[in-house]
This record gives structure tokens, sequence and C-alpha cells, in this order.
């Protein structure tokens, strides 16, 4: 397993790259900014990008997804139903994104955005179980992702709560790499710490604590705060609805 995390501060952000140096085959998540950080890390891990992954359509930035893709000749990837006006590979829940000995398993985890994804990554060299989650803007360090950005801020609560409550089953060790940490516009309480695990959160995560539905829909939907400048704009250029 290879594994890069890049950090970016305008806007506060986290991307990845990750997969199989044995077998040359890696993917990118949620790139910002400019492309040539990616496609170099991964010629100086003798990997190649096959899979650029949105784990959502962005509201605070411009995603380098389609360009590093077609720079990479990478397939670039969202959820399958998300709405985009370009071709794409669109995958559903539990598919498998295969990188050689290393495994990136799909979970739709609806809730910040309706077509929000995550990924469960596991390599098969050390064991079969997941080592760690890719989850975008859904859980981070110290809190959840907002809901109001594509839609209903209820609505994103209530497919939120349900999204949680997959996340929490998964084991404790499993570690969590976010999308943002503290600073971005997408979370209320987040760490400085851009990374933390499963089992922490259970236990200190606010947010994640709340078994009841209609108490998690409350909290969620207290002191949200003001969306990212153009947010709605932002929107519409990452799903090719605007020129």
């Amino acid at each position: 397993m290879i594994l890069r995390q890049f950090l970016h501060k305008e806007p506060v952000g986290v991307s990845y790259l990750f997969g199989c140096g044995g077998r040359a085959a890696a993917a990118v998540v949620d790139p910002a900014g400019e492309i040539e950080p990616y496609l170099r890390a991964a010629a100086e891990s003798g990997m190649r990008i096959h899979f650029v992954i949105d784990t959502h359509v962005h509201a605070d930035h411009i995603s380098s997804g389609r360009k590093l893709a077609e720079a990479a000749r990478a397939e670039y990837v969202h959820w399958a139903e998300a709405n985009l006006a370009f071709p794409f590979k669109g995958v559903r829940d539990g598919e498998e994104l295969p990188l050689g000995n290393v495994a990136a398993t799909v979970l739709h985890t609806p809730g910040h955005t309706p077509e929000h994804i995550c990924l469960l990554v596991s390599d098969r060299t050390r064991s079969l179980e997941p080592w760690f989650i890719l989850t975008g803007h859904t859980l981070m360090a110290g809190d959840l992702g907002r809901t109001e950005l594509a839609g209903s801020a209820e609505q994103g609560a209530k497919d939120l709560f349900q999204s949680m409550r997959r996340l929490k089953a998964l084991p404790d060790y499993v570690e969590v790499l976010p999308g943002a940490y503290a600073g971005s516009v997408c979370g209320r309480s987040l760490s400085g710490k851009p990374w933390t695990s499963i089992g922490f959160e259970k236990r200190y995560n606010q947010a994640l604590r709340i078994e009841d539905e209609a108490e998690f829909i409350c909290f969620m939907l207290k002191d949200i705060p003001q969306p990212p400048l153009g947010a709605a704009e932002l929107r519409a250029i990452n799903a090719g609805l605007t020129v």
C-alpha cells in the first residue's frame, strides 16, 4: 500500500493518492488545485493513476478531477446517479474499484450532498479487513458535514443520520481519512488533526454520539454557518452545468 495525503489551505481541504505500488495502480480522491503534484507523486511511487474520484460535487472550490483524469488517461468517478452534464464512470453502493492488492469499496453516504460516497480501503497483502475509509465531507475529525448546500438541510440531515449508522457499524480500528479539517466551511467543530478513527469519533464526536434521529436532525440544523461564497455556482461548474 502506498498512501499520500495532500493538505490544501485555499480552500481548506484534503485530497489523497493511494494504491498498490507493486502493481502500479493508483487512485486520486478529491483533487484540488494544480494537477502536477498528483502526477508527480504517482510517478515517483511507480504507479499509474487508474481512477480519479470526487466523493461529491464540491461547493467550496473548483474540482481538478476532470482535468487530472484527462491528463492521466484515468476514469473519472462519481456516484452513478450524480447529476452531471459530462461522461463519467458511475459507481454504486458496494462496488469495488480494483487497484492490484488494494481494493476500494464504494459506500453511498448521502447527507452532506445526495450523491456523496465514501471509499472503504483494504490492503490484501496485510488483511482482507478494511484499513481505512476516505470519508470526504461526511465524517471528519470532530464533526460531520453540513447538510444544506445541495438541497433541504432537514432532508440532508435525515439522510446523514442513516449514513452515520453505516459508518458507526465499521470496526473501531478503521482509520478515518476525511476531506477537510479545521478552517473548512463544510463543518463547525473540526479538529486541526486531518485524520482520526471510527472508534475515537464514536466516543468523542458529539454528533456521532446521538442515537435518536429527531435529536440528530435538530443538532445538525443548529448554528449552520454561512455558505461558501458562490456555493451554488461552484456546484454547477463542477457538475458541468454551466460554462
